[in-house]
């Protein structure tokens, strides 16, 4: 037996191992040992109890040293990422003793710097100007870096969207520290570095990474990881920065084109229905297809379906894919892996339908259906369907 608890890498808030619930926050709990509970050791999400570990703490906050977040945004809208990590940043800043600073570039800011603020900025660093309208490369490297080498934040975190995986390689590149891409979490050790988690090997292992030689330390993170806080009445600064650049680039965006193809918009869905290996064969999804459709939900997949090529890779949810939280998530023929339950186990309810009484996507599940889904997903259909006539 071992003494083991969750850790906030977890992207849920239970976790059963063997037969033993662990909530996030619960203290240390007996467990047996098993190859289930190495794995999720091995994935950073459990931490094993150690009794010569020092735990350090800090009563007063700092100056200087700040945790930064880029707040991305287009036309006035944030991506909900960015405020996300807000979330975390406050947690981080809380654990180091220091403030939370949020980096906006944009062409006026209308009130975005106090939304920051509200939803847990402490100084809000505002570049404002017309050429900004549009996200341009050079131009956002050349002020981030300038901010912070004068500020010298401790801490850079950005979204894993298009825009974040093409700028904080160019700043990490031009100010000469580490990037960690694409990280699943992030928590301070007991030597105040952060420890920066994310999928390798495929997602077969969580690599845990720390930068100790260089600062600031600086990571992406996906969407759907973090949890956003709400919104509050709270003070905050505005830094009003001097943007040195002129109209004169080597780049120009002469015409922004939205894609015309759809992508599938799973951190933001209501309901999703997930179809795994179970449901058999690429034709054979267009049941999962058909009860989305009656549900007005988005579509998921686990990996091996997406690997197969049955669906397109933005649908994939875990681990290595996204992490989702609807109101109603569906598990059709999906076994349960570790991986899987990471994308989506905090669903406010889960309905899972397999074969298999013992999948473990069951231990997860609010609601379980043992049966053939060939059989129960067209009697749902046929029951919404009905329910829409009357």
């Amino acid at each position: 037996m071992v003494k083991v608890k969750l850790t906030d890498n977890y992207p849920g808030s239970m976790l059963v191992i063997d037969g033993v619930m662990l909530s996030l926050g619960d203290d240390y709990v007996d467990v047996e040992k098993s190859l289930e509970l190495q794995h999720a050791v091995n994935s950073g999400y459990i931490e094993i109890y150690d009794d010569t570990k020092e735990v350090k703490t800090v009563d007063t906050v700092k100056e200087g040293n700040e945790v930064w977040v880029f707040a991305e945004q287009r036309n006035g809208r944030f991506a909900r990422v960015g405020l996300e990590i807000l979330g975390k940043a406050r947690e981080l800043a809380e654990k180091l003793g220091v403030k939370v600073g949020a980096v906006l570039l944009c062409e006026k800011d209308e009130g975005l710097s106090q939304e920051l603020i509200s939803l847990g900025a402490d100084k809000v660093y505002v570049a404002e100007t017309i050429l900004l309208k549009n996200y341009e490369t050079l131009r956002y490297t050349k002020i981030i870096c300038d901010m912070i080498t004068k500020e010298k934040p401790q801490i850079v975190i950005y979204g894993a969207t298009h825009i974040g995986r093409d700028l904080a390689p160019r700043i990490a590149q031009r100010i000469s520290t580490g990037l960690t891409a694409d990280c699943t979490g992030l928590d301070i050790d007991e030597d105040g570095l952060l420890i920066q988690t994310r999928p390798a090997f495929g997602g077969n292992i969580m690599a845990q990474i720390k930068c100790p030689n260089h600062k600031p330390q600086m990571s992406t993170v996906r969407p759907g990881i973090m949890k956003m806080l709400d919104k509050q009445e709270r003070n905050g600064v505005v830094v009003k920065v001097d943007v040195s650049i002129s109209e004169d680039n080597r780049v120009k965006v002469l015409k922004v084109i939205k894609e015309a193809k759809r992508v599938a918009n799973l951190e933001d869905a209501k309901i999703i229905v997930s179809g795994g290996r179970g449901v058999g064969s690429a034709e054979n999804f267009r049941i999962i297809e058909e009860l989305a459709k009656e549900l007005g939900a988005e579509i998921g997949a686990s990996r091996a379906v997406v690997d197969a090529g049955w669906v397109p890779k933005d649908h994939q949810v875990g681990q290595t894919g996204k992490t989702v939280r609807p109101k109603l998530y569906i598990a059709c023929g999906i076994s349960g892996a570790i991986q899987h339950r990471a994308g989506m186990q905090n669903s406010e309810t889960i309905i899972a339908i397999n074969k298999d009484p013992n999948a473990m996507i069951f231990s997860v599940a609010d609601y379980g259906i043992v049966g053939d889904l060939n059989k129960v997903i067209p009697a749902m259909i046929e029951e919404l369907k009905t329910s829409k006539t009357l």
